[in-house]
């Protein structure tokens, strides 16, 4: 998925919503149960801002530990993966799991970055639930102030 450069800020297109929305379940119908070996990819949402200095991408990973995260930075490309697999514990005290819905995890998501994004200094944090990324921009597409004499 490529990242707008620029984010339009007046009335959008409804015919263009549309061809979105449609996409958006058409997409999540073909991938269904099956198309993922069985698996389905947990549905949690990303959020993409930005400013004059940083774009910054925030994931809601609820229940993921630091260590079920993986962050790459490749060509341009942005890819967040995280895994969670739930140990069933059988305990003599408490008896036999009766119900087991907590299960296999995964999320996965690629963005193409912008070419505006330094790939040098990546910060990513996980606090309560969400991820936050901060990618610098390259200095020299950054806007500057031109003094007039």
């Amino acid at each position: 998925m490529a990242l707008p450069t620029r984010v339009a800020r007046g009335q959008s297109d409804p015919f263009e919503v549309v061809q979105r929305e449609f996409d958006s379940l058409l997409g999540g119908y073909l991938r269904g149960r099956d198309g993922n070996g069985g698996q389905q990819l947990a549905p949690y949402s990303v959020d993409v801002r930005e400013d004059a200095d940083h774009l910054y991408v925030e994931a809601e990973l609820p229940g993921f530990k630091k260590d079920e995260i993986d962050i790459t930075l490749q060509n341009q490309t942005l890819t967040i993966s995280a895994e969670r697999k739930v140990e069933q514990k059988q305990d003599g005290k408490r008896g036999d799991l009766l119900l087991h819905e907590r299960r296999y995890t995964r999320f996965l998501r690629s963005f193409t970055l912008p070419p505006t994004v330094s790939e040098q200094q990546v910060d990513a944090k996980l606090q309560d639930g969400v991820l936050t990324i901060m990618l610098n921009k390259r200095e020299e597409t950054k806007p500057r102030k031109i003094q007039v004499s």
